[in-house]
């Protein structure tokens, strides 16, 4: 199968750079499918699965958030964060989950922003536990 290349970064720098088969993310919109010479695009990413298929495997991330561009050949993602399937801590996302939920239901109107934060938190807890118990 035909390659492009893939290059994934972060604020703490390049976390993936090679070339790769097939790349599965989720905008606000929609479901992206990527394989070689796919139509150049620019994306949101939003909080959500990524499978990166390689000659060799298929790896899944839980993604925070992000945006894409795709160009001949070139992917390009910029990410808020970036989990693979073994490396979340469920333990841990199961807890950000709770306090989440917690937040939402304390909070009431008069603080929009808590309440957004609050519901961006609990869209990345739920993702983790989903990416992270299938594994």
């Amino acid at each position: 199968m035909k390659t492009f290349h893939l290059t994934v970064l972060t604020p703490y720098g390049k976390y993936f750079d090679g070339d790769v088969e097939f790349i599965e993310v989720r905008s606000e919109k929609y479901s992206l499918g990527i394989y070689h010479d796919h139509a150049p695009l620019i994306s949101t990413v939003d909080i959500s699965k990524m499978v990166i298929r390689t000659s060799v495997d298929e790896y899944k991330y839980a993604v925070g958030g992000g945006v894409i561009k795709i160009d001949n050949n070139q992917v390009n993602v910029i990410l808020n964060s970036i989990e693979r399937s073994d490396e979340i801590d469920v333990e841990r996302a199961k807890q950000a989950k709770e306090r989440a939920e917690k937040r939402l239901k304390e909070n009431s109107d008069e603080n929009a922003v808590d309440i957004n934060r609050a519901k961006a938190a609990l869209l990345r807890a739920l993702n983790r536990l989903d990416i992270g118990s299938n594994d």
